[in-house]
């Protein structure tokens, strides 16, 4: 047994002699087989610190830390690294897969509206707490409010305003996802009538652009009633002969879906947009069924008939200012014109 705990009396192998100049990794190789990730010359000494070799690192580094963050962005869809300049350029549109990104609300409407044509209405309407909502696993409602708008720059999850689309006037609702999922409460009804019924002055139509899940539950009863509230609006609009377009985007679900989102003249989608009222995994335990491939998305509703058309977004645009011509009852008017509700005239 005590030879099981003798030293090994071996003498070591001694390393081969290094020559001075010699690189360190190619006295590892011999010794270990392998290169070390990072080598330097051990015959530089102290004193080379502040030689332009040693200055090397040190700027590679420091370039490298002027390098932004959002340089390159990954796509979810196909796992390409893309150019977060040619995202933008291309209205972040996956350029390799087609894949559409999330957009906030002032993005959207950058690439919708004509430049320097959006004009925001009611944006000091602010959130409100008609509970006092309290919740035991999160901030109060009226804090967590707060820092939302903080964090977003938006007062609510809906930026309403008007603009011109290729020249043409057109009431614009957008939700932003970012704003507590774009979430509609009783401020969120609230700028969505008064953009319908300005609309109704103007006699121009209304874009609504949806991306929520769905009503507040902070604020109870009162989210719930914004559906018939903001349903009553549109119907106010068609009585008037002017058209509702609504785009949905992902995702676009519960009460927002099933109020204002989906009783357009035409409702459109972009490519594989989450839509429906309840998710899949809800629907799934309460059926116990298997759901269908692509089950709730754009091109799925576009099969079964609850979308009229699925609409890229580079080509959104062109088909909203067709639409905007063809329901239009008079030749595109002047901006002069446009302030004479005489002249322009839409058929529902």
């Amino acid at each position: 047994m005590k030879d099981l705990f003798k030293r090994n009396t071996r003498p070591a192998e001694t390393a081969p002699e290094k020559k001075a100049g010699e690189p360190v990794q190619n006295v590892a190789a011999e010794q270990h087989g392998h290169l070390p990730k990072f080598t330097w010359n051990r015959s530089h000494s102290a004193a080379d610190a502040g030689s332009p070799d040693k200055a090397e690192p040190a700027a590679q580094a420091q370039s490298q830390a002027d390098i932004p963050d959002d340089l390159w962005i990954r796509c979810p869809a196909c796992k390409e690294l893309l150019y977060s300049k040619e995202l933008e350029n291309n209205k972040k549109v996956c350029q390799k897969c087609g894949h559409h990104f999330r957009l906030n609300a002032h993005q959207r409407v950058a690439f919708l509206a004509d430049e320097g044509s959006f004009e925001e209405t009611d944006p000091g309407l602010i959130t409100a707490d008609p509970l006092n909502f309290v919740s035991l696993a999160e901030a109060p409602y009226a804090l967590k409010a707060v820092e939302t708008r903080r964090k977003t720059g938006l007062n609510e999850a809906l930026l309403t305003g008007f603009a011109r689309l290729q020249g043409w006037a057109l009431g614009l609702a957008v939700c932003d996802f970012s704003f507590q999922g774009g979430s509609m409460g009783g401020v969120f009804g609230e700028k969505l009538v008064r953009l319908v019924e300005e609309a109704i002055k103007r006699h121009c139509p209304v874009l609504t652009v949806s991306a929520s899940g769905g009503a507040r539950m902070h604020e109870g009863l009162f989210s719930l009633m914004q559906m018939a509230k903001t349903t009553a609006a549109l119907s106010r609009l068609a009585e008037a002969g002017l058209p509702h377009f609504s785009l949905l985007t992902d995702p676009c679900t519960g009460g927002v879906f099933a109020s204002y989102a989906s009783i357009a003249d035409i409702i459109m989608a972009e490519p594989g947009a989450l839509i429906g009222f309840a998710g899949p995994r809800v629907i799934e335990q309460i059926t116990k069924q298997k759901l269908p491939p692509g089950f709730q998305t754009a091109e799925f509703l576009l099969e079964h008939g609850m979308v009229d058309q699925v609409v890229p977004r580079k080509e959104l645009n062109s088909t909203l200012a067709t639409l905007l011509k063809l329901y239009a009852a008079t030749p595109k008017p002047t901006l002069e014109q446009s302030q004479s509700p005489e002249v322009i005239s839409y058929v529902g």
